[in-house]
């Protein structure tokens, strides 16, 4: 099993009508770059915002390091992924 990075795009109805394309990445294990484009298309958020995949990368090293995908079956299927963000960048409540 391999690590791919999808990117994907978008057209948000909800921001300023849809007229600029919105991207995201997805980060998927799979056998091939064909294998990657499919899983992807099988996520609830791809379909729910009608995507479109822009392009994938095909993750083997970073920096010296080989990425190694080890099947753990004790997460049954399970994306653990540990996000930090640096700002808050949420809408503050306007005091009226």
């Amino acid at each position: 099993m391999k690590l791919f990075i999808v990117h994907c795009g978008f057209y948000d109805t909800d921001v300023l009508e849809g007229v600029y394309e919105s991207h995201v990445c997805f980060v998927v294990p799979a056998e091939s770059f064909e294998d990657a484009r499919v899983k992807v298309k099988l996520e609830p958020t791809f379909q729910a915002k009608r995507m479109h995949v822009d392009g994938l990368q095909m993750v083997e090293a970073l920096k010296g390091y080989r990425v190694n995908l080890v099947l753990d079956d004790a997460l049954a299927g399970q994306s653990l992924i540990t996000s930090s963000r640096h700002r808050d960048l949420a809408p503050k409540k306007l005091e009226t």
